[in-house]
This record gives structure tokens, C-alpha cells and sequence, in this order.
């Protein structure tokens, strides 16, 4: 299973994205994003593409906040993926993260928010951060295991 993994897309519509995530979009089975869309058309777009697992984030409409939880658990291919936004400042934001999902059995964090990407097993769970959608973006392979890949998106 393949999984794009976008965040902080700051974006209203799919065709604001940059090129090379439109086109990593075609080659996959899943598309998560960690919030701060700002709009709820480019959720829609992306939609019609692919099936989309979302958490809203501080950045994001009424609309999206009344729409997308703040916290979603995502199973598949035997991992389970923690989703969620992030919050406060980058340092410490890993340990902030962990603590959304304290107490639930989690293979797999992805958040957002920092504009930071990350891609690290921590306590054998992987803390993947696909940064901001202007810069980079993830992929996220599960195939037995799971392997995190962040991509340049410029």
C-alpha cells in the first residue's frame, strides 16, 4: 500500500498544489493530510481523486473544523496510523504528538503543522512529518513494514 501523506497545503483548490505532488497523487491507494488546508474545496477535490483519511488543523475554516476530527486512527495492511494536526511550537511537537495518542496502540504518527518534515522511528513507532506542502510532501509504503519517503515537492 502506497499513502500520500500532504500537510500545511495553505491552499483552496487542487490545482494551487505544486506539480509534483498532482502527479505522486495518480500512483497511490491512499491520501492523508494532517490539516491546515485553509478551504474545504481542495478536501473535495482531493476527494474525487483518491480516498482521503483528514484531521483539521489551527489554520483551517469553520467548515473543515466542523467536518474533520482532530484526531483519527487509521488502520491498514496491520499498522495503525495516528493522524492528527500538532500544535504549540517545533520543539517538543514529537512529544506533544505522542501524547494525542497515549493511549492507543499506534505503529505510525503523522502530523503536521512544524513545516518541518520528519521521518524517524522513535520507540518503534515512526513520527512522520511530511512538512509543508510548498516545499515537501510523504510517501508512506506499508508493505509488511512501513517506510516513510519525504519528497521534494519544488
Amino acid at each position: 500500500m502506497r499513502i500520500a501523506v500532504l500537510g500545511d497545503t495553505h491552499v483552496n483548490k487542487l490545482e494551487c498544489l505544486p506539480k509534483r505532488i498532482i502527479d505522486a497523487l495518480s500512483t497511490v491507494d491512499l491520501i492523508i493530510h494532517v490539516g491546515d488546508f485553509t478551504d474545504v474545496q481542495l478536501l473535495k477535490e482531493l476527494k474525487q481523486l483518491r480516498e482521503v483519511k483528514a484531521v483539521h488543523g489551527n489554520m483551517d475554516s469553520r467548515q473543515l473544523k466542523s467536518v474533520l476530527p482532530a484526531k483519527e486512527i487509521v488502520e491498514t495492511k496491520n499498522k495503525r496510523i495516528g493522524i492528527t494536526h500538532g500544535s504549540g511550537g517545533p520543539w517538543g511537537i514529537k512529544e506533544r504528538v505522542r501524547k494525542v495518542f497515549e493511549s492507543d496502540r499506534i505503529d505510525i504518527i503523522v502530523y503536521g503543522h512544524s513545516h518541518r518534515s520528519q521521518n524517524k522511528v522513535i520507540n518503534d513507532i515512526l513520527f512522520f512529518n511530511p512538512g509543508k506542502a510548498a516545499d515537501s510532501f510523504g510517501i508512506l509504503t506499508i508493505d509488511g513494514e512501513a517506510k516513510g519517503e519525504i519528497i521534494s515537492s519544488r
